[in-house]
C-alpha cells in the first residue's frame, strides 16, 4: 500500500513509519518539523517538509503521490497549550487535518488511521475502565479536536466510503519520546534520574494513567490497515497506574534511587485515565504485549544512549 504518514518525525510517528516499512508498505512522511526531529526519520521513507495547514502544498502532494491511506498523527499536541491558544489548536487539528482530507478524497484516498487520545476524548471517566461506547466529555480544546475529527471521519465515511479506524491512545511512552506532552512524564523523570536530579510529582501523585508501549502502539496501526472495522478503538493495557508508582519503576529501571518530592497539584489536572481494549483485541486481533516494567526499561536504555540530543 501507499501510505501518508503525517507526523513522522515525531515520536509516535515515527515509530508507526518504522513498522509501515518494514512491512514493506510504500510510505510518504509529512512533517513540518516544528516538534518532530529529522533524526527519527526511516530512510526507507520520502519525505516531504510541509506544513499540513498549506493547502497549495498539501494539494501538490496528494497530487503527486495519490496515497491509499492516511495514517495521521501531526497534530498541536500540548494540552496545556490548546488551553491558552484554542484557535491555533483548531487551526492545527481541525482545519489541518481537513485540507488533508479534501484533498485527499480528490486523489483517490481510501482509508484513514487516525492518532485519537483515549486520555482526552472521554474527560473525567464515568467509569473505568473506560469503553468505546461511553460519553466522550472532553474538557480541554486538545481533546474537543480529536472528538471532532472522529466525527469528521464517520462523516466523509458516510458521505464518501472512506474506511477509517481511530486509535484512542493511552499514555504512549517509549525511545524518542519527547518530554512534552501529559504522556511526557516518563521522559521527563528518566531525564532527571539519569542526571541524578530529583523529579517532582504534581500533588499527591496518586493521579492515574494507563502507560502503553510505543511498538505496541504502531502494531496496532499496522493491524488497522487489514479487514473491514470501521470507527474507535481504545489502545491501552487496561491497567492503571499511578505516578507515585511510576516514579518507583523508573528509579528501578534507572538504578538512580531518590526520595519522592511532591511539589503543588496541576489545576484541573484529570484524576483518573485507563482504557478497556477488548474491541481492539476482536476488531484488529491487537493487545499489548509489553510490560510497563520491560517498556521504561527499554525506554531508560535509549535516555540512557542518547542523552545530549534533546526532546
Amino acid at each position: 500500500m501507499k501510505i501518508l504518514v503525517t507526523g513522522g518525525a515525531g515520536f509516535i510517528g515515527s515509530h508507526v513509519t518504522d513498522a509501515f516499512v518494514a512491512a514493506g508498505h510504500d510510505v510518504v512522511v509529512v512533517d513540518d518539523l516544528s516538534t518532530g526531529h529529522e533524526r527519527n526519520l526511516n530512510r526507507g521513507a520520502r519525505f516531504a517538509r510541509i506544513d499540513i495547514r498549506d493547502r497549495t502544498a498539501v494539494a501538490e502532494l496528494m497530487q503527486r503521490e495519490r496515497p491509499e491511506v492516511l495514517n495521521h498523527h501531526a497534530a498541536q499536541m500540548d494540552v496545556r497549550r490548546s488551553v491558552a491558544d484554542p484557535v491555533f489548536d483548531a487551526q492545527v487539528n481541525l482545519v489541518g487535518f481537513l485540507t488533508l482530507m479534501e484533498q485527499g478524497r480528490a486523489s483517490g484516498l481510501r482509508q484513514v488511521v487516525f492518532a485519537s487520545s483515549g486520555g482526552t476524548v472521554y474527560g473525567e471517566h464515568q467509569r473505568v475502565p473506560a469503553r468505546e461506547g461511553d460519553p466522550t466529555d472532553p474538557v480541554s480544546p486538545y481533546g474537543v479536536a480529536k472528538l471532532g475529527t472522529e466525527h469528521y471521519l464517520h462523516y466523509y465515511a458516510h458521505m464518501y466510503g472512506i474506511r477509517y479506524v481511530a486509535l484512542r491512545y493511552g499514555n504512549v511512552y517509549g525511545p524518542r519520546q519527547d518530554p512534552h506532552g501529559e504522556a511526557g512524564v516518563v521522559a521527563i523523570f528518566a531525564g532527571k534520574l539519569l542526571r541524578d536530579e530529583q523529579p517532582v510529582i504534581n500533588g499527591d501523585g496518586k493521579q492515574t494513567r494507563d502507560y502503553v508501549y510505543v511498538g505496541d502502539v504502531a502494531r496496532a496501526n499496522l493491524l488497522a490497515l487489514q479487514g473491514d472495522f470501521c470507527g474507535a478503538l481504545n489502545i491501552g493495557t487496561g491497567i492503571e497506574t499511578d505516578v507515585n508508582q511510576l516514579f518507583a519503576l523508573l528509579c528501578t529501571a534507572t538504578g538512580v534511587h531518590k526520595p519522592e518530592r511532591h511539589g503543588p497539584a496541576k489545576p484541573g489536572e484529570q484524576s483518573r485515565s485507563v482504557l478497556d481494549a477488548s474491541a481492539a483485541r476482536a476488531g484488529l486481533g491487537w493487545q499489548p504485549e509489553v510490560s510497563l516494567a520491560d517498556g521504561l526499561s527499554r525506554a531508560v536504555a535509549f535516555f540512557r544512549e542518547n542523552r545530549g540530543l534533546g526532546g
